[in-house]
């Protein structure tokens, strides 16, 4: 059962479905199928990839192996050399994996990188298979298909969205689609323009949707992803705004309930939304900080993420340097607050749940480490394993299983 909420010290510590028919549990009872996804059933090696920044020591795409039954990390090694491979999604059939750039310019033309990788089943090495313009600068997110035939990137720089048709073996086309976004917001340093940021996607009746994520504007915007990759505003709400200043950074989508959720990076929050299970509307359900009471420092969210079973939402604080732990009422989208979790490490850029529910992993950017933790059965609660591995920069971290999985 859930208690008050807890701290713990350094010390003791895949899209919504709109018309989902699952009926929803009392948030009390969120932990009695915490682990319904259950514990891995095959002891078989599976890969955790990293991406850093590469201003340092580090020269790509990272690969480290990782035990599902003992979550043991392994050493990294590098999987394929490539710059500022800064955030990563891996194709539904496990066989391609692909990165942003986050660079000024690719190719002699303004903006950043989007490269498609071949993933070697028996060894997780990288190979790449082609490499493509972003169209705007500083690409930060991106998405593949639930069908595996497009890709969708949020341009951070740019304030824009650009999507991808993918071939048979997982190349990416040029530019199908690009939307430039427009506007700004109240904070003056962070807001004079538009700055896209997130990516997520669903789906209305035949229509397919991208929802993107702008931290200038102060808004998350709705696109059709149409079968040729064009992009265009949903005429049935071309935007969803959340509190001004707010700052929205990464979206995400619940796998079984019309429920939405983004994580706000300027004041450090998580907004939550109910979705019409016919129009597919979203309307503001809930919003709650995501750090301890009385907190005052200097501090910024990155990342959210959902726990397999959908009922334990997780958010990352940086300068707080910690995970926030929320329960999920399923019915209303409203979030309560379980505890705070150190990361043993500097600036939580991004972090990954196991899809297994059992462990999750930090990325922490500026201490350069990754730092493991086991996931309570009954509270949701992430604990550290006292297992830290170096890896310099390190802003992205993700689960693939290995060959045979």
């Amino acid at each position: 059962m859930i208690g008050m909420p807890t701290t713990l010290t350094r010390r003791t510590m895949l899209s919504h479905v709109v018309a989902a028919t699952a009926i929803a549990a009392p948030t009390a009872t969120l932990l009695s199928t915490l682990s319904c996804t259950g514990q891995s059933t095959s002891a078989s090696q599976e890969w955790v990839y990293v991406g850093p920044y590469t201003r340092g020591a580090s020269k790509g795409i990272y690969r480290l192996s990782f035990d599902p039954q003992s979550g043991a990390l392994g050493e990294p090694a590098l999987a394929a050399q490539t710059a500022n491979p800064s955030f990563l999604a891996l194709h539904p059939n496990g066989r391609n994996l692909y990165a942003v750039g986050e660079l000024p310019e690719f190719q002699g033309e303004k903006g950043g990188s989007v490269t498609a990788f071949a993933v070697a089943p028996e060894t997780g090495a990288l190979r790449e298979l082609n490499a493509v313009s972003s169209k705007g600068g500083g690409p930060c997110h991106l998405m593949v298909t639930s069908a595996g035939n497009m890709v969708v990137v949020a341009n951070y720089g740019g304030g824009s969205t650009v999507c991808y048709r993918l071939n048979v073996d997982g190349e990416l086309s040029s530019a199908a689609g690009f939307v430039q976004h427009t506007g700004s917001g109240p904070n003056e340093r962070r807001q004079q323009a538009p700055h896209a940021h997130g990516v997520a996607l669903s789906s209305v009746g035949v229509e397919k949707l991208a929802h993107v994520a702008d931290l200038g504007i102060d808004r998350i915007l709705h696109f059709v992803v149409a079968a040729d990759g064009s992009l265009s505003p949903w005429r049935t709400q071309p935007d969803v705004a959340v509190a001004p200043g707010a700052g929205p950074r990464h979206v995400i989508t619940h796998h079984t309930h019309p429920l939405a959720f983004v994580i706000n990076e300027l004041d450090s929050t998580i907004t939550s939304f109910t979705i019409h299970p016919e129009t597919g509307v979203w309307t503001t359900a809930h919003t709650v900080s995501t750090l301890p009471e009385g907190y005052n420092g200097d501090t910024t969210t990155a990342e959210i993420a959902l726990h397999p079973n959908g009922r334990v939402i997780y958010g990352s604080n940086r300068g707080h340097d910690s995970i926030a732990t929320f329960a999920v009422d399923l019915n209303s989208g409203k979030l309560t607050l379980i505890g705070h979790t150190a990361t043993e490490g500097k600036t939580p850029r991004n972090f990954a749940v196991h899809p297994s529910g059992n462990w999750l992993i930090a990325a922490n950017q500026n201490s350069g480490n990754l730092t493991v933790f086991r996931v309570d059965s009954d509270s949701g609660m992430p604990s550290f394993t006292g297992q830290t591995v170096n890896v310099d920069a390190p802003v992205c971290v993700l689960f693939a299983a290995s060959a045979g999985r």
